[in-house]
């Protein structure tokens, strides 16, 4: 709770103490925090503007509210242990401009890595958790959901993509590509989208700067595969997507079927999802779930999807549909 609440937020909290908490990983009580706060891009940050933060936060209505206490095993749950880890992976170093590249580009630069913290979700993580710098931004699995590559890839990342289609997508969470699902939705809504145009400018510019990051080979489906899924599509989904350019949305070169992990476009499958309202005060788009399919037919439709409409994804296995619905829980 980072309301000014002084029982359950941080209304007692002075600056120097969220400057600790943002910089270092540790609390007002002195206890570490775990890095699924994002201090490590956090720490980044100038002392200049932490302070600010601080002052904005101190406006906001108090709210009373104590959140669910964290449950880990063994021995995530040693917060001492968190020493050690920050000894390894947290780097406080400022983010240095480079003089050879434009301001927009630093700017960029520096809201990516810093409080954008994109590489959070969008960098693969070693078994500890930390991020792999060498392949960053290059896309991680989390919590069930994709984060896709942001590299220059094609067409697995942003090569096919303009500076004009991210500063689009960023504003409004949907472009040519496709539109914003799962955890990128409430990052569009709550953030990106409040941002200046030369903020996300700034972004977009950056991000197309970045070199392509190896893209594996994807696994080619049978043929029985995809008239199995085809049939699947025909039964339930070609109502609304049945012209892979013109469907809602539109199927082909979508960036969420063609990533290539394809945890994102299962889960959308099973579960549905409801878009994010157009700025234009229009109805947003909604999409039934479809949980009753098997894991088979669930493989089988994903499978075609990717693979059809000039996609190229590669196949599902039924396998990964069955891992992804445990991991989701009852009524998946």
């Amino acid at each position: 709770n980072i309301t000014p609440d002084k029982d359950t937020g941080i209304g007692n909290w002075t600056k120097d103490q969220f400057w600790h908490a943002l910089h270092d990983g540790i609390d007002a009580e002195g206890a570490h925090l775990y890095p699924a706060f994002p201090y490590l891009y956090f720490a980044h940050l100038k002392r200049e503007d932490v302070d600010a933060i601080y002052a904005y936060l101190k406006t906001v209505k108090p709210i009373r509210n104590t959140p669910p206490r964290n449950r880990l095993i063994f021995p995530a749950n040693i917060r001492f242990a968190m020493t050690f880890w920050d000894w390894l992976f947290l780097d406080q170093s400022p983010l240095t401009p480079d003089p050879a590249r434009s301001a927009q580009w630093n700017r960029g630069y520096e809201i990516v890595n810093g409080a954008g913290h994109c590489g959070a979700c969008h960098t693969p993580k070693t078994f500890l958790f930390n991020d792999v710098k060498s392949k960053a931004l290059s896309g991680e699995t989390m919590d069930g959901w994709y984060a896709p590559n942001l590299t220059a890839t094609r067409p697995l990342g942003l090569g096919n993509w303009s500076v004009a289609d991210i500063e689009l997508y960023l504003a409004t969470g949907q472009n040519r590509f496709g539109r914003v699902v799962g955890a990128m939705k409430d990052v569009v809504e709550s953030s990106t989208s409040k941002l200046s145009d030369q903020d996300r400018a700034a972004i977009a510019v950056y991000l197309k700067s970045l070199p392509a990051a190896p893209a594996p080979t994807p696994v080619a489906p049978t043929q029985a595969q995809m008239d199995a899924g085809s049939a699947v599509f025909v039964q339930s989904c070609s109502v609304c997507h049945g012209h892979p350019d013109q469907g809602y949305p539109a199927l082909a070169q979508n960036a969420t079927v063609g990533a290539r992990d394809p945890s994102t476009v299962l889960r959308v499958i099973l579960q549905g999802s409801q878009s994010m309202k157009p700025r234009t005060g229009a109805i947003g788009f909604s999409m039934p779930a479809f949980a009753t399919l098997s894991d088979g037919e669930l493989a089988d439709v994903a499978t075609y999807i990717r693979n059809a409409f000039g996609n190229r994804a590669g196949a599902v296995s039924e396998k990964q549909a069955r891992d992804l619905r445990k991991l989701l829980g009852p009524g998946n």
